[in-house]
């Protein structure tokens, strides 16, 4: 499955969405000025948004130099990836704030509109074990005749979207439940991980083996010893290869019949 989502599409979709300005958008590097609210949300400043207010200030939120090409990460800014606190940072508040949705695609019409209605499912797989990984994946599902489409971030990008319907639209009843939907976009990405090379699995449960035979040599004798216990679980936990799937956010989107044929 070739439509993971690219990381820079989807940082600037994020504070997009969040009213922020793109400064600019170079190869491997996004220049964001954030508003008020996502300085408070991301920048950790309570301090001195606390002593703005009491003084009857405005407050400067700060500018954001994100950096998402290794290449490039010893240049000014912030290097973000897969795996890296700020990503997880913006993930655990989508998560919190906004983890379902219901969204109507705005058209002007003078004329009885029907609105499909769309699954729209945001996930992180992560793989842990001697080395992490992430990748996040969104997958679009019309609800009426089962239509797929595997990165729905980039095919939302530029649609006017809101969460009140247009004039003369009116929404289509789903012929699959949204139940079911979200099995079928999580049978896709089963097949995904099914296909990955499984080489990391193996190192993962070789270094484990190694690690306890040298903590059973050590505790020779004491196999007993709850420290011993404590250790090894902590060796379990570190190495044991798993595969862990995290819904971001997601929600139902009602598109225009035009849509289905992209």
């Amino acid at each position: 499955m070739e439509q993971q989502i690219d990381l820079s599409d989807f940082l600037t979709n994020y504070f997009e969405a969040k009213q922020c300005t793109i400064l600019s958008k170079d190869e491997g590097q996004i220049h964001i000025q954030l508003t008020e609210e996502m300085d408070k949300e991301l920048m950790n400043r309570p301090f001195y948004w606390h002593y703005i207010k009491k003084i009857g200030r405005e407050g400067e939120p700060q500018v954001l130099r994100l950096i998402t090409d290794q290449e490039k990460a010893s240049e000014p800014g912030e290097w973000i990836h897969f795996g890296s606190p700020r990503l997880h940072q913006i993930i655990n508040k989508l998560r919190e704030k906004e983890r379902y949705t219901r969204l109507f695609e705005q058209i002007r019409t003078l004329e009885n509109t029907p609105l499909y209605p769309w699954l729209v499912v945001n996930v992180k797989i992560s793989y842990r074990g001697v080395q992490h990984k992430d990748e996040v994946f969104s997958i679009g599902l019309q609800l009426l005749h089962g239509h797929m489409t595997l990165n729905m971030m980039d095919f939302l990008e530029d649609m006017p979207l809101e969460r009140s319907i247009s004039d003369y639209c009116y929404t289509l009843t789903p012929m699959i439940h949204p139940k079911s939907g979200f099995l079928r976009t999580q049978n896709v990405l089963l097949q995904h991980v099914q296909k990955q090379d499984n080489a990391w699995a193996a190192a993962s449960i070789k270094q484990l083996e190694t690690e306890k035979v040298t903590l059973k040599h050590f505790y020779e004798g004491e196999m007993d010893h709850p420290r011993y216990l404590e250790e090894l679980d902590a060796l379990e936990k570190r190495f044991k290869p798993t595969i862990s799937f995290q819904v971001i956010n997601g929600g139902i989107f009602y598109l225009t019949h035009r849509q289905m044929d992209q």
